[in-house]
C-alpha cells in the first residue's frame, strides 16, 4: 500500500521543489556570479517611486496661447539638426492631454510624478515683465490633478528649454543670466509652491552645457568644446543654482516646507583593471569632470574638483593663453555654493570602461575631453538598446551609488530622477529588454540600499511615454507607454515594462518567488500557491513510510 502512494508523491514534491527563476538574470558577459546575484527584499517603508517627462519632450502646442519661442523651437526647425527633422510642435501633445497622462500614472500605483516646467510658456520673453495667464492655468491644473489622484509633484524648473530671447541676450554663457533664472525661479515658487514641495533647478547640467554649448548637437547648438564657453555655461549655471537655492531658503522655505536640489547625470567609470592604480586614478578623474565638475562646488568645497582645477589651468597655460579656460569662484560665490541643496539628484543610465592616455595631452586645439587625460568605451559584448550610447550594465548604478555616498558623505539623500532605456522599435508592446532593465536596475538600488547601506530614498523610471527624444526626435523610444505619433490623438497604450514597474511598485521591491505545487513552465500562476505545502507532503511522506514500516 506503502508503494501505491510513493510516485504519486514523489511527483508532487519534484514539482513543489522547482522555484520561479529570479526576476532578472545577468547576461552571461558578466561572469562575476556573486556580485550579480539576484537579491530578493523590499526598500523601506518610505521610499518613493516616481516616473518622469519633461516639457519640451511632451507638452506639443508649441506656439499656443501666446507660450514664447524657446531654443529647442529654434533648434528643431532648422534642417539636418534632428534626426529625419523631427520637432516637438506637438510631441505627445500632453498640453491638451495631461489628463490621459495624470491618469497613466495612477493606473501603475506610482505615487510620484517628475515634470518640467517650460520657462517660456510661463513667462514667454523669459522675464516677469509678461507673464503668460494661460501657461500658469495649465501648470495649475496639472499640479492640481496630480495633487486630486494622490499623486505628489516633483518639479523641475529647467530641463534644456531655455526662451529664446535669453539665449539672445547670450544665454548660459551671459554673465546677467544667474539673476534672469533666479527672478524665473521666484516666479513659480510664489505660483506653485503652496502644492509643490520638492524642486530641481537644472535637470543635467553635464548636457546643457557639453552638448548644448561645447558639442552644439544640442540647442542653442554652440561649438564651443574647444575653448573657454563650455566651462563658462557651466559656471553660470552654479551660479544660478545657488541664487535659487538661496532664494527658495530665506524666502520660501519657512512658509512652503518644501525641499530644493539640483539633478546631476552621471555614467558609472569603471577602471579597465582595478588593480592597476592608474588605471584607478584615470575612473576617478572621468568621474570628476562628469559629475564632480558640478557636485563639488555644492555637495563638497564650494569649488571645483581639484583634479579639474589643476588639468585645465595647466593645459590653458601650456598652450599660450592668459588665464585659464576654467573660471573661479569668489570667496563669497564658494559660501553660496557651499551646501546649496537638500538632496542628490542623480539620472544614471550606462558604464564605461576607463584607462589613462598615459600621457598628458598638450596639443592644441584643447578641449574638455582631451582635459580629462582618459580614454573610455563600451564592451562590444555588453547587451545594447536604441542609443548607441547607452549599454545596460545594472551593477554600475550599484558602484556609482558607492562613489557618491563615499565622496559626498553617507547621509546625503540620494534621488535616481532618471534611470531607463532606450529601443529602436514603434510600436512592440512586449518590451522584453526595457523589463529586464527595470528588473536589473532596481536590484542593484536595493543591494545599494540594504547591502552597502546609501541612502537612496528615490526610484524614477525615464520614462512615463514615448517622447520628443531630442536630437534622436522620435527614432528612440523609452517610455512605459506606447505613443503613436501618427495618429493626431496621439493614443498612450500600456507597455508590459509599465506593468513590471506596477508590479515592483507595489511590492515595493522584489519579493522572494514562492515555491509552487505544479510546474512554473506550465502553470502561469504556480508561484501564488505557498511554499509550506511541500514541507507538509514531506511530514506526510515521512508519516507514511513510518506507518509502513509499522
Amino acid at each position: 500500500m506503502v508503494t501505491a502512494f510513493l510516485p504519486a508523491l514523489l511527483s508532487m514534491l519534484l514539482h513543489m521543489s522547482v522555484a520561479q527563476d529570479p526576476y532578472f538574470v545577468y547576461p552571461e558577459v558578466f561572469n562575476d556570479t556573486e556580485r550579480d546575484a539576484f537579491y530578493y527584499g523590499t526598500f523601506p517603508e518610505d521610499f518613493q517611486w516616481s516616473t518622469a517627462t519633461s516639457s519640451y519632450q511632451i507638452e506639443g502646442a508649441w506656439d499656443a496661447d501666446g507660450k514664447g519661442v524657446n531654443i529647442w523651437d529654434t533648434f528643431s526647425h532648422e534642417t539636418g539638426n534632428i534626426v529625419n527633422d523631427d520637432n516637438g510642435d506637438v510631441a505627445c501633445d500632453s498640453y491638451n492631454k495631461y489628463e490621459t497622462d495624470v491618469s497613466l500614472i495612477s493606473n501603475m500605483g506610482v505615487k510620484y510624478y517628475r515634470f518640467s516646467l517650460s520657462w517660456s510658456r510661463l513667462l514667454p520673453n523669459g522675464t516677469i515683465d509678461n507673464p503668460s495667464e494661460a501657461g500658469l492655468q495649465y501648470y495649475n491644473n496639472l499640479i492640481d490633478a496630480l495633487l486630486e489622484n494622490g499623486i505628489t509633484p516633483q518639479v523641475t524648473l529647467y530641463h534644456w528649454d531655455l526662451p529664446q530671447d535669453i539665449e539672445d541676450m547670450g544665454g548660459f554663457l551671459f554673465d546677467g543670466f544667474p539673476e534672469l533664472f533666479n527672478n524665473y525661479s521666484k516666479y513659480c515658487f510664489e505660483q506653485f509652491g503652496d502644492r509643490v514641495q520638492f524642486w530641481i533647478t537644472f535637470n543635467e547640467p553635464w548636457v546643457i552645457t557639453v552638448l548644448g554649448y561645447g558639442e552644439g548637437r544640442f540647442a542653442p547648438g554652440i561649438n564651443g568644446l574647444e575653448d573657454e564657453r563650455v566651462y563658462i555655461s557651466a559656471h553660470n549655471l552654479l551660479l544660478a543654482h545657488a541664487l535659487s537655492y538661496q532664494t527658495y531658503n530665506t524666502s520660501f522655505r519657512g512658509t512652503q516646507e518644501g525641499v530644493i536640489g539640483i539633478t546631476l547625470n552621471c555614467d558609472h567609470f569603471e577602471p579597465y583593471d582595478p588593480s592597476n592604480q592608474t588605471s584607478v586614478d584615470a575612473a576617478d578623474r572621468g568621474f570628476q569632470f562628469m559629475l564632480g565638475w558640478f557636485a563639488s562646488p555644492i555637495f563638497k568645497t564650494g569649488d571645483y574638483p581639484e583634479v579639474m582645477r589643476e588639468k585645465v589651468d595647466f593645459k590653458s597655460d601650456a598652450v599660450g593663453l592668459n588665464q585659464s579656460r576654467l573660471p573661479s569662484f569668489t570667496e563669497e560665490q564658494k559660501a553660496m555654493l557651499s551646501n546649496s541643496y537638500d538632496f542628490f539628484g542623480l539620472n544614471h543610465y550606462t558604464t564605461v570602461y576607463v584607462v589613462d592616455t598615459g600621457m598628458v595631452d598638450v596639443s592644441e586645439p584643447v578641449s574638455y575631453y582631451k582635459d580629462r587625460d582618459i580614454i573610455t568605451w563600451q564592451d562590444e559584448s555588453w547587451p545594447t538598446s536604441g542609443s548607441g550610447w547607452l549599454r545596460p550594465v545594472p551593477w554600475g548604478l550599484r558602484n556609482l551609488l558607492n562613489k557618491i555616498k563615499n565622496e559626498y558623505g553617507d547621509d546625503i539623500p540620494i534621488y535616481i530622477t532618471e534611470n531607463g532605456i532606450s529601443t529602436d522599435d514603434t510600436d512592440n508592446l512586449d518590451d522584453t529588454t526595457r523589463v529586464q532593465y527595470y528588473q536589473g536596475y532596481i536590484n542593484e538600488v536595493l543591494k545599494a540600499v540594504r547591502l552597502d547601506n546609501v541612502n537612496v530614498k528615490c526610484y524614477t523610471a525615464w520614462s512615463l511615454m514615448d517622447n520628443f527624444e531630442w536630437a534622436s526626435g522620435y527614432s528612440e523610444r523609452f517610455g512605459l507607454h506606447y505613443v503613436d505619433f501618427s495618429d493626431p490623438a496621439r493614443p498612450r497604450t500600456q507597455k508590459d515594462s509599465a506593468t513590471e514597474y506596477a508590479r515592483i511598485v507595489a511590492d515595493n521591491g522584489f519579493l522572494e518567488p514562492k515555491v509552487s505545487t505544479e510546474n512554473p513552465e506550465t502553470t502561469p500562476d504556480s508561484a501564488d500557491r505557498p511554499a509550506s505545502a511541500a514541507m507538509l507532503l514531506v511530514f506526510s511522506l515521512c508519516s507514511i513510510l513510518a506507518i509502513g514500516f509499522m
